[in-house]
């Protein structure tokens, strides 16, 4: 944040006859022109695009990932990974799209050090809900009174979502039938998918990033075999898909994902099984024929390889929960 001084009239009169003013006056008003042009860019990095898929229903593209949202006479339902800072404007495109003042919105889990909290949406009225394992990592769904807010969600100036669920959560407006479902883990122990039903969509979270190879995060119950039985059952070409982040999509999309996950799991387990180490593995790139399409974001060639390595030489988890098609 940027603060600046004002120079009173008082304060110019005195001046304007000592040594040195004109050069200093100068030096102020170049900064407070800097320093302008420096807030209109930085207004123009944090505008929210959004795609329209349908009268009522938009995607949004947030600093932190894609939000899909219902909207309509009932208010409006939001599912994703909003930044705090897309919230202020996201809210006001609402507001002119709906006179309800009903507002829902579902966090989906990310790496816990990089959390947004409830967004700011808590504050503004919402209905904030997240799933129960990935608001207990940052002190929420509690058994008696809450832990303070961890010093990251206090300096963004957010809070944690109120509401958790476990396995399902239903909800009908607009019209429209969405069910929120608990998954098998697979980027972490509280994934789940959203079904869109009247509008054919589903969103996957971190399950399916859209422009980078997955992040499995092993010490928050990630495994990839969770990321392939969750991803699975939604390959349809008629489908539409929202990634974490990126393009609106198709079934198509997953589907050739998924055929990457599942021939570089069997590539490392065929070198596991042969008894060669982690080194030789890495040093193998078996990512070399895939690295063109998904290599190039947030989760490198090698430290894909290695999240499989690591999910493959874990012990088999048998109390994961089974991947649900709701």
């Amino acid at each position: 944040m940027t603060t600046q001084r004002s120079t009173s009239a008082i304060e110019v009169a005195g001046a304007a006859g000592t040594p040195g003013f004109i050069r200093r006056f100068a030096i102020v008003a170049l900064s407070v022109v800097i320093i302008s042009a420096g807030a209109r860019v930085a207004q123009k990095q944090e505008a929210t695009e959004f795609t329209q898929l349908a009268p009522h229903l938009l995607v949004f593209a947030t600093r932190t990932g894609n939000v899909v949202a219902s909207i309509g006479r009932e208010g409006a339902f939001l599912v994703g990974t909003p930044s705090a800072d897309s919230t202020p404007q996201i809210s006001r495109i609402l507001a002119g799209r709906t006179t309800s003042p009903f507002r829902y919105v579902v966090i989906f889990p990310q790496n816990t050090s990089h959390s947004e909290g409830d967004a700011g949406w808590g504050k503004m009225g919402a209905f904030v809900a997240m799933h129960e394992n990935a608001l207990g990592r940052i002190g929420g769904h509690a058994m008696g009174p809450p832990s303070p807010l961890p010093p990251r969600l206090r300096n963004l100036g957010v809070d944690r979502p109120r509401i958790s669920f476990s396995e399902v959560l239903c909800v009908d407006i607009n019209g429209e039938a969405i069910h929120v479902v608990h998954q098998s883990p697979g980027f972490s122990d509280a994934d789940a998918l959203v079904h869109f039903h009247v509008a054919n969509l589903v969103y996957l979270g971190e399950v399916f990033p859209g422009d980078s190879y997955p992040l499995v995060d092993i010490a928050e119950g990630g495994r990839i075999d969770g990321l392939i039985k969750t991803l699975r059952p939604w390959t349809d070409k008629t489908l539409k898909v929202v990634p974490a982040r990126g393009k609106v999509t198709n079934g198509e999309s997953v589907e050739a994902f998924l055929t990457m996950l599942t021939t570089i799991r069997a590539r490392v387990r065929k070198m596991i099984d042969s008894g060669q180490s982690k080194e030789q593995v890495l040093a193998a790139h078996l990512t070399t024929d895939f690295d063109g399409r998904w290599g190039q974001g947030i989760v490198s060639p090698d430290a894909f390889v290695q999240e499989v390595y690591d999910s493959e030489t874990l012990p088999t988890d048998k109390s994961a929960a089974p991947a649900a098609k709701q």
